[in-house]
């Protein structure tokens, strides 16, 4: 029998619902102020563990209520990252989940703590019907421009799919309409709303901060390790000292080569 305050609340850190429900019955009479707020603190838990396996549930359901009736659609959701980055890839993701069971934690890769990220990509590799990252070189970035960047490693991640022997119903792409193929519907903020965005969203994220990770050796003066590429301050900094890389986008970094010069 639990006797003391420590003993109820290790066990209030570990229960389920069922067990809290079961424990707030039996605890009921129990008026120790370390009682009252174990169990507190345990229904917060469990209130919003439900939550969030609603909000999850939410972005599978919304993207299903897109494929206009077909039943059981195979869905493929594309996200892109590191558009906005001054060096390293344009990378785009794309992913065919099943409809069950849901991964846990899907969100705009923004959204998700640099820390999950990785195991959240492990687990849609592991679950998805179809996966694939595109990627777009920053030499290439220069050459073609952005727009023909994205259409390109959209047009190039759903092939891949394709290539895998999973066939898409629906091809969901966020942001602004790409008009790449007849199946594209385009959602805003898609990688909030829909599962499949949401996971491409944290698998090309995932895929390429490891990749600016792995350059940082190669260029340690610019700390890609900690920047990904993006226009910190340090990185600002050290265009300037140093010039441009190899994985430099050098037509994103006109401004500040100016600067060095006056």
């Amino acid at each position: 029998m639990l006797t003391t305050v420590a003993e109820i609340r290790a066990l209030l850190r570990e229960a389920d619902e069922s067990e809290l429900a079961a424990l707030e019955r039996s605890l009921a009479a129990d008026t120790r102020k370390g009682v009252r707020e174990a169990l507190k603190a345990a229904r917060k838990r469990i209130d919003a563990a439900k939550q969030e396996q609603a909000r999850v549930a939410a972005l599978y359901e919304f993207e299903r209520s897109l494929a206009n009736g077909k039943g059981e659609p195979v869905i493929v959701g594309l996200d892109e990252v590191g558009r906005g980055s001054l060096a390293g890839p344009l990378a785009v993701g794309a992913v065919v989940l099943p409809a069950s069971p849901h991964i846990a934690g899907l969100n705009d890769s923004k959204q998700v703590k640099p820390e999950n990220r990785a195991h959240i990509a492990d687990e849609v590799q592991q679950r998805s019907l179809a996966f694939a990252v595109q990627y777009v070189a920053p030499a290439d970035i220069d050459r073609f421009g952005m727009s023909a960047s994205l259409r390109h490693a959209f047009a190039g991640a759903l092939s891949q799919i394709e290539a895998q022997g999973v066939i898409p119903d629906v091809v969901l792409v966020d942001g602004n309409p790409l008009h790449l193929d007849e199946r594209e519907i385009s959602v805003v903020k898609g990688d909030a709303k829909c599962a499949s965005i949401a996971a491409a969203s944290i698998l090309a994220k995932a895929r390429r901060d490891a990749l600016m990770c792995e350059l940082a050796s190669q260029y340690p003066l610019y700390a890609f390790e900690e920047n990904k590429g993006y226009s910190s301050p340090h990185h600002i900094q050290a265009i300037k000292t140093h010039g441009l890389s190899d994985v430099h986008r050098r037509s994103f970094c006109t401004s500040f080569l100016q600067e060095s010069l006056f």
